[in-house]
């Protein structure tokens, strides 16, 4: 799988977690056709809470310092030096690394250009479940609706992850109310209908961002690297945003070696940097921007689905063009 060693390399037994390994995926269309595929490299199901709590455990016996419940408001490099002003405190450091993800204040502080309106841009909600659900440990399902889709797979406990992205024009017709979205249009989708009326919904609320942008981002901004979503936002249907930040983190890891070590300056750990971003995930984030208009519009869905279950290798050819290779 995509990012399987680079986590084991990191210390993490993901064995001993026994998480679900997802191989198969089913994509549906928003009248209910579905497309099978066996996925060559795969995945498997861990909640971000889950993840993020043994990282932070590696980390704290490497000696890193973590601060919790810390917001840092702003960032400024002046004389080849970073600081960072925090609701902790004020710090320096000779590098900063963004990984805040889809959006955050520094966004706008940084004045990065994705913040700025601009016409005919697509803004999206992303919303969160976690349920009990009946589901195949090693199944990842893609349901299709109009202007939006809803993913589900297994992760830690026996728990399913389900998430979809829509239109934010979506959420508007029915005034911010999610649970009657989901009912007038999630559910319009006869495989979303069985599973919203038959899981159990462990959150008393969703979990919701809005105002998602699909595509990149300047993956260095006022010298700050950026990592993972604060880089771009690769539309979740048609690519795996977690193991774009591993590997971008992975590469950075040694870009960043050489730049302590004096081997490459800061001039060209910034352009290395960028250059290996542009070349490895642009391609895919925008390849992901078109699969993300085919599939959302209902009829044009139909037939890209219908279309695809006609030929095994043009099938096959897309599933793995949203994937990289294992590293």
């Amino acid at each position: 799988m995509e990012s399987w060693n680079f986590i084991q390399r990191l210390g993490l037994n993901l064995d001993e977690l026994n998480l679900p390994k997802i191989n198969q995926l089913h994509v549906s269309s928003p009248s209910g056709k579905l497309l099978t595929q066996q996925l060559d490299l795969g995945g498997f199901g861990i909640s971000r809470f889950l993840l993020d709590s043994k990282l932070a455990e590696i980390a704290n016996k490497k000696g890193v310092v973590l601060l919790d419940e810390c917001r840092v408001n702003n960032v400024a490099f002046n004389n080849n030096s970073f600081t960072i002003e925090t609701t902790k405190g004020e710090y320096s450091s000779a590098i900063c690394v963004g990984s805040w993800g889809k959006k955050s204040n520094l966004d706008i502080k940084l004045k990065r250009n994705f913040t700025k309106e601009k016409k005919n841009t697509k803004n999206y909600v992303g919303v969160k479940h976690h349920v009990q659900y009946d589901l195949q440990n090693n199944l990842i399902e893609l349901h299709n609706f109009k202007n939006g889709y809803c993913g589900i797979s297994k992760i830690e406990n026996n728990v399913c992850c389900l998430c979809y992205l829509t239109d934010s024009e979506n959420l508007k017709k029915f005034n911010g109310n999610i649970q009657k979205m989901e009912e007038e249009i999630l559910m319009q989708n006869p495989f979303l209908k069985s599973i919203f009326t038959s899981a159990t919904f462990i959150f008393k609320e969703p979990i919701a961002i809005s105002n998602i942008t699909i595509g990149t981002k300047n993956s260095v901004e006022n010298n700050i690297l950026m990592l993972g979503d604060s880089a771009g936002n690769i539309a979740p249907l048609s690519g795996n945003g977690m193991s774009i930040a591993m590997k971008s983190s992975f590469v950075l890891n040694a870009l960043l070696l050489n730049y302590f070590e004096k081997k490459i300056s800061r001039e060209e750990l910034e352009s290395k940097y960028a250059t290996f971003w542009k070349k490895e995930f642009k391609t895919r984030i925008d390849f992901s921007k078109l699969l993300q208009k085919l599939l959302k519009n209902i009829r044009l869905s139909n037939l890209v689905i219908a279309f695809l279950n006609r030929s095994s290798f043009l099938k096959s050819k897309v599933v793995k063009s949203t994937h990289g290779k294992p590293f």
